[in-house]
Parts: C-alpha cells; sequence; structure tokens
C-alpha cells in the first residue's frame, strides 16, 4: 500500500512511495501531527541521482521492521533537496554542527517545533565496522525521548542557538572585514579611461587584492600532473576555470591559462567525461580524474559547457569547441524533454548497482564492434583484461592522443549496446536554477559555435519556464508531471535573471535586458537584506528556524555570487545608477566572505574583475539595416552589446548602421565599418 508520497510529483519522493515508511513529505500536518502525538520526527533528505540515498533506502527503508520502529516512534519526513533547497540548507548545516562534514543522504531528528537534536547521513541497518546501526539509533533515540527527553530538547536549543550565533558571526566578521578603510568600495574615480576602480578587492598599500590573493592559492593547490585542486575527490567547480579565465585575458597572467587548459584537458581525458554517450559525471573520486561518481548532474554540464566554450576563443584550440559541442550534444539527446525543459540528473545506479551501465570489459566491446574494430577501440580507451576498475573498465584518454578521431558509427554501435543492456533513472524534474544556467550555457556555445540549434535549445528551455514554472514576475522552483513546486528561491531569481542575459547576448533582443531589469528590482525587493546581500528565501517564504543566506560557491555558483555578476552587467549595459550602486554593495557584502577564504568565492571574484576592467560595451544603432541576430556574432561573446535604434545621442553615421564602442570611460570615435576597430 502506498503512503503520502505517492500524491507528489518529485521523483525522489515517488522513489519513496512504496515504502512501508509512513512518510509525509514536508508539510505543517507531519508537525502537527508530532505535537499531537508527542513524537520527534525523522527528517530524510536526498535527491534522486543518489547512490547512497539508494542504499539506505533499501537496506532500512523498505525493510519492514525498520518501518514498523519509525512508524510507531516518530513522525517520518522526506525531503527532496533540490526542490527545497531552503530545507536541506538549513539542517545541512545543523549536521555539519553535528558532525563537522555533511552529504546525502542527510538523516536529522527534529522536535516537533523543527529544531534539530541529532544528525547524521548514512547509517546501515546494522552496525558495523564501526558505524551505529539505523536500528539501534532509532531504538535509542526513541529510548532518549521517553525517558531523557531534557536533554535532547536541550541539545536542540543549544544547536539552533549556535546556527544563529553562526550565521550572526559570519555577518559580523564579513561587515568587519568590509568595513576598514582599505575595504571601501567606491570607483577610483581619478583612473583616467581605464575603468579600472579601488575596491575592497583592489591592491592596498601594497598588499595584493583579493582576485591576486586567489590566483596564488589555486597555484599552491593546483595539481600540475593530474590537473584539478588538491587531492581527491575532485569536483568540476568550473566556476573557479571561468575565474582563471577572465583573469587571464585581463593580465596575460600565463599560469590562470595553463591551471585552467590542464585542467579542461584532464578532466576530459578522463573517466570523469563518458566518452561513448558524452557528458560529464558529479565529480571524480581519485586525483587523476579516472573514476568518477558516475550521475551526471544538469548544472555540471551546464558549467562545463560555458567554461569549455570560454577557453575555446582564448586558446584558440578548436579541441574545446569539441568538447563542449559533444557536452551540450548530450544534454539535447539525453537530457531535454519533450516541450523544451531540461531535466534534473540521470542516476548513478543500474540495477542497485553504481556505475554498472558505464563499465565494459574488452569482450563485451569486441562483440559490438568485430575484432579489429574492438581491438582499435580498446586500445584508445584502455580497456584491458585486468581492467581499471572493480575488474572491469571506464573508458578514458589518459594515456591517448586526443587527436585521434573515432567514427560516430561506431559510438552509435556502442550507446544502442548499452542502453538494451542497462537502464539508468532520468530525472524528469525540471529545475528552474538549474535549467536557467543550461540556458546560458547553449546561449554561450552558440555564439562561439554558430550552430543555431543550441540557441534553439536555449530559446525551448526559456518557453518552458514562461508556460510552467513563472507567473508574471514570481518564478517557482521545480516543475515535473505539469505540476510545479514551490515559489522560488534566490538562486531561481538570480539563475533566470543570468539566463535573460545571456538570451539578450545572443539575440540582442530588447525584452530580455527589461525582463532581466524587472527581475532583479523584484529580487532586490523580495530578497535583500539591508544590512547587506540576498536572503536563500524570500519574505514571502515559509520561515524555518533561521532565514540563511548562501554565500559560498560549491558545486554551481552561489546566488549572492551570480547576483553580483547580474549587477556588474546591469550597470554596464543600463548606465543605471541603481544597478551601478546594487553592484558596488554586493561586492562589498561579498568581500568580506572573500577576503577569509578567497577559493570559495570565483563567481564573485570573476564579477569583481568584470566590475574594475568592464568588457567593451558596444552599441549598435541601426534603422533596420543590420539584423539583430546577425550582429550579435559579431563579437566576442564576453562583450556587452546593444542593439538600438538611432537617437539624438547615437545618430547614425552616414546614414549607415554604426558602432558606438566603450571600455571603461574611454569610448571610441563611432564608425561604419567593424574592421577600423
Amino acid at each position: 500500500m502506498s503512503n503520502r508520497l505517492q500524491f507528489e510529483t518529485s521523483p525522489y519522493l515517488l522513489q519513496h512511495k512504496d515504502n512501508p515508511v509512513d512518510w509525509y513529505p514536508w508539510c505543517g500536518e507531519a508537525f502537527s501531527r508530532a505535537r499531537a502525538e508527542d513524537k520527534p520526527v525523522f527528517l530524510s533528505i536526498g535527491y534522486s541521482a543518489c547512490h547512497w540515498c539508494h542504499v539506505m533506502a533499501h537496506e532500512s527503508f523498505e525493510d519492514e521492521e525498520i518501518a514498523e520502529i519509525l512508524n510507531r516512534c516518530f513522525i517520518s519526513v522526506k525531503v527532496d533537496r533540490e526542490e527545497r533547497p531552503d530545507i536541506d540548507n538549513v539542517y545541512m548545516t545543523a549536521c555539519q554542527a553535528f558532525t563537522g562534514s555533511g552529504g546525502w543522504p542527510a538523516s536529522i531528528f527534529l522536535t516537533p517545533e523543527q529544531k534539530p537534536f541529532f544528525a547524521g547521513t548514512y547509517f546501515p541497518k546494522n552496525s558495523r565496522s564501526g558505524i551505529t546501526g539505523f536500528r539501534e539509533l532509532l531504538l535509542l533515540i526513541h529510548e532518549k525521548w521517553q525517558n531523557d527527553r531534557g536533554a535532547l530538547l536541550h541539545q536542540a536549543n543549544v544547536i539552533v542557538a549556535h546556527l544563529k550565533r553562526q550565521s550572526a558571526a559570519e555577518e559580523n566578521d564579513s561587515k568587519g572585514q568590509r568595513g576598514s578603510k582599505s575595504q571601501s568600495c567606491s570607483k577610483d574615480q581619478s583612473s583616467s579611461g581605464s575603468g579600472q576602480s579601488s575596491t575592497v578587492f583592489g591592491p592596498e598599500h601594497g598588499k595584493p587584492g583579493l582576485a591576486e590573493q586567489a590566483v596564488e592559492l589555486y597555484r599552491r593547490v593546483f595539481d600540475r600532473k593530474n590537473g584539478g585542486f588538491g587531492t581527491a575527490p575532485k569536483f568540476p567547480a568550473p566556476h573557479n576555470l571561468l575565474f582563471l579565465i577572465s583573469r587571464y585575458q585581463r593580465t596575460r597572467d600565463m599560469d590562470c591559462l595553463m591551471m585552467a587548459q590542464i585542467t579542461l584537458l584532464q578532466m576530459y581525458r578522463g573517466g570523469l567525461f563518458d566518452h561513448i554517450g558524452y557528458g560529464f559525471c558529479r565529480y571524480a573520486t581519485d586525483d587523476r580524474f579516472l573514476v568518477p561518481h558516475f550521475e551526471k548532474m544538469l548544472y555540471d554540464n551546464a558549467m562545463l559547457i560555458l567554461a569549455y566554450s570560454r577557453m575555446y576563443p582564448v586558446s584558440g584550440k578548436k579541441i574545446y569547441l569539441d568538447i563542449a559541442e559533444k557536452t551540450a550534444d548530450f544534454i539535447l539527446e539525453e537530457m531535454t524533454l519533450p516541450e523544451g525543459g531540461f531535466a534534473g540528473a540521470l542516476d548513478a545506479d543500474s540495477e542497485g548497482e553504481e556505475g554498472k551501465y558505464y563499465l565494459f570489459t574488452p569482450e563485451e566491446i569486441r562483440n559490438v564492434l568485430g575484432q579489429k574494430d574492438g581491438d582499435a577501440f580498446n586500445r584508445r580507451f584502455d580497456i584491458t583484461e585486468g581492467g581499471n576498475f572493480q575488474g572491469k573498465n571506464i573508458p578514458n584518454l589518459l594515456n591517448s592522443d586526443l587527436g585521434e578521431a573515432v567514427s560516430e558509427t561506431i559510438l552509435k554501435k556502442l550507446r544502442s549496446y548499452r542502453k538494451e543492456r542497462y537502464a539508468l533513472h532520468l530525472d524528469q524534474k525540471v529545475l528552474t536554477s538549474w535549467n536557467s544556467l543550461m540556458i546560458a550555457a547553449m546561449c554561450g556555445l552558440y555564439l562561439v559555435s554558430r550552430k543555431e540549434l543550441y540557441l534553439r535549445a536555449a530559446l525551448n528551455a526559456d518557453r518552458f519556464i514562461r508556460k510552467y514554472l513563472r507567473e508574471k514576475d514570481t518564478l517557482f522552483v521545480s516543475c515535473c508531471g505539469g505540476k510545479r513546486g514551490v515559489q522560488g528561491f534566490l538562486d531561481d531569481y538570480a539563475g533566470y535573471i543570468y539566463a535573460l542575459l545571456a538570451l539578450h547576448r545572443a539575440t540582442l533582443k530588447g525584452e530580455y535586458l527589461e525582463e532581466a531589469c524587472r527581475l532583479t528590482d523584484k529580487t532586490a525587493a523580495d530578497f535583500k537584506d539591508s544590512t547587506g546581500g540576498f536572503y536563500l528565501y524570500s519574505k514571502s517564504s515559509e520561515n524555518l528556524i533561521i532565514r540563511p543566506k548562501e554565500t559560498f560557491d560549491g558545486a554551481i555558483p552561489s546566488g549572492n555570487s551570480l547576483m553580483a555578476w547580474n549587477l556588474v552587467r546591469l550597470s554596464l549595459l543600463t548606465d543605471e545608477r541603481k544597478y551601478e550602486d546594487g553592484a558596488k554593495e554586493q561586492l562589498d557584502f561579498l568581500s568580506g566572505y572573500a577576503s577569509q577564504n578567497p577559493l570559495g568565492y570565483a563567481m564573485a571574484l570573476t564579477s569583481l574583475l568584470e566590475y574594475e576592467e568592464p568588457s567593451a560595451k558596444v552599441t549598435v544603432v541601426s534603422d533596420g539595416q543590420a539584423d539583430a541576430a546577425q550582429t550579435a556574432l559579431l563579437f566576442p561573446p564576453d562583450f556587452a552589446v546593444l542593439f538600438r535604434k538611432p537617437s539624438a545621442e547615437q545618430p547614425l553615421l552616414n546614414g549607415k548602421t554604426t558602432y558606438y564602442v566603450c571600455r571603461g570611460k574611454l569610448c571610441l570615435p563611432p564608425v561604419n565599418d567593424l574592421g577600423k576597430l
């Protein structure tokens, strides 16, 4: 018999609808029942593509004995972290406070007032190898709730007080860092024509600025042999690479270019990239990028398309464009839904085994391709009798020449065989924030590839958002099965504004810029804190035990970092004082955090580079002679471009399409011929 999750649309929640556990989704009814029956709440947070979520579900949530204990002693609540990032943020922070680390599945025990008193991640059903078993833990917590509840309630109050103090301390530390004279955030009006400014991030009294500090830290932790930063596990974190590329463009620091290039190539060479079906997995478990955690997330692939697309014109090497296109083609083939939205993730597991879908033996390859082609493929992709992972093989190019091509006919045969052999679950939930990143990625790839299929994909996804995830200027976090989730969070608004700016750059249609301005104003009204920065959830959202501000860039840039970029870009495009002031305030807010950990604020630092040394701004003035779509392709993708009709301030020159080009406070004479620029 199905539980209450049968009425949900989240693929993750639906995976648990037939559990014997009497699950609730997050709702007032669950906590009311907990109060009425005087029971603690067990909160389980995960997502559909999570391997260890599947393991714990199979071991415990599908187990009748565990279900009986949960149903008798607890009220059980299941949350999809992708639909409710606010709940995930609050209780993952609590989990980190309890354990010193975090991850999914998150297993949190709460009072009926939503206060956490114990937290962890994965628990096996029975104790083993020093890990407490879930059954033992449930019985222990039940006994404590019955006989020593005061200790649990005290612990809950201590943790909530700690979370509030931590939030306040971070705010105060940030304010302290940005409150000193050297941390002021005003443009240097004396700089002549450069557009550069003295900000909190800039050098002061001979000290390096934050961008320079970050580059030095990247140098220290860069793995020169294998690419990436630090040791395993290695996450792609493409926003780090976008920062290094932007820094190289402005300073010609060859170390920045080198670190970005080696990392981008090594990630592609390894098993992190799927060399048969394309697309990148979530992260590498080893130093070499050989062994991935096999789930494929939409956001990783979006940010990586952006990074490879940016590297192509900077380096002039077509390999980066090829990788970007392969990744985008995977998205179009495997993760694009019929109405244009992008699905959230491909699962890591097949038949309960992580990565089984992606592994091969040499004999399998020969059986599919024949002896000659099979042997050639095995040599090129390191597929051996001994195997490179658990006795089987992850195809990779770590020891092969990247210049060799593999026929698409061969790859199609292997793709077809792989799909028939095992199946992967596709999480068809469409998330506004992740779709927005992919829209921006497709626009960026269109500008460097000039292939309209990528722009069409971006436009189709935007239409999906408008139809299902947007009501006037209100965004919603998710949509699945035609039903949308709760009202959007900061990441949704910041991400969609980012997408609108990308659509404007790719099409030069003014309505996208107008919408970006309008939604930015709404975001400021609903999410902005008068003391600085933006809250994760709006003033009209459900109140949780704390109201967090996410500033740190994790797997993707934080909403606050994206808002810094959006405000800087809008300031450049519109010349409106409110966006100029907003950009300065947001960079000032983030500077206090970035000064403590520059590597955690790559997107904010990229925004800073754009603020201090803006990209060229081109205003194309035409009375109908020029085509906006073609004009968008005339300029480097990082240029800010406007397409306007003639005006008194910017008239036509010689009656022809005219180009007005400015950089910082220096403007060139208008011209009709781009060659003269």
